[in-house]
């Protein structure tokens, strides 16, 4: 299902993502001075506006570029309910999941950055939001998007040092409430 404005939607996406070239450009001319001062620090009082802040940081230009592709097309399908859909969709993986790195990520394990969390999430709401709302249409673009992506799915599991599985987790989980929510008010309107 695409969303109701393709164009609108596709426009919007690209010029999010080059915010976040933007911010990265930033960031390296600073020595990487926004990656240490705005990350999810976990169990920091201080580290707890990275919640707000850390989607918009990557580590460096390989961990941005990596990201760019599924935060484009995942970002846009999210779009298919609409902006206001996509706005509460977007704000429930956003803060949900940053909460749960902060809660879980481990005291003095350092800052946690990245989109990664938002395209975990999308990714869930995106298999899940189908089979909530009763769409068969919905639940095709499911399957398709698991054949493509459903093996990042993996990185939610602990294992490769450096990479925060604990925002792969809690992204992916929001994404599954805000799909459960999205389908609910779905039926009530």
């Amino acid at each position: 299902m695409l969303p109701r404005t393709p164009v609108t939607s596709a426009l919007f996406m690209l010029l999010f993502t080059a915010g976040l070239y933007v911010v990265e450009a930033f960031d390296v001319v600073s020595g990487h001075m926004l990656d240490r001062n705005y990350g999810i620090e976990p169990l920091e009082a201080d580290g707890l506006d990275g919640v707000l802040f850390a989607p918009l940081l990557h580590a460096d230009w390989g961990h941005l570029v990596a990201n760019t592709v599924p935060f484009l097309v995942l970002g846009f399908l999210a779009m298919a309910g609409g902006v206001r859909q996509f706005v509460v969709v977007t704000a429930t993986i956003w803060i949900l999941g940053g909460l749960g790195v902060w809660l879980t990520g481990g005291y003095g394990s350092g800052y946690h950055i990245g989109a990664s969390g938002l395209i975990f999430g999308w990714l869930v709401f995106l298999l899940t939001r189908g089979f909530f709302a009763r769409s068969g249409l919905q639940i095709l673009l499911a399957v398709g998007l698991f054949l493509v992506w459903g093996g990042i799915l993996f990185g939610v599991l602990p294992g490769q040092p450096g990479i925060s599985w604990q925002a792969h987790l809690f992204g992916a989980l929001a994404g599954l409430l805000a799909a459960r929510l999205a389908a609910r008010a779905d039926r009530r309107a």
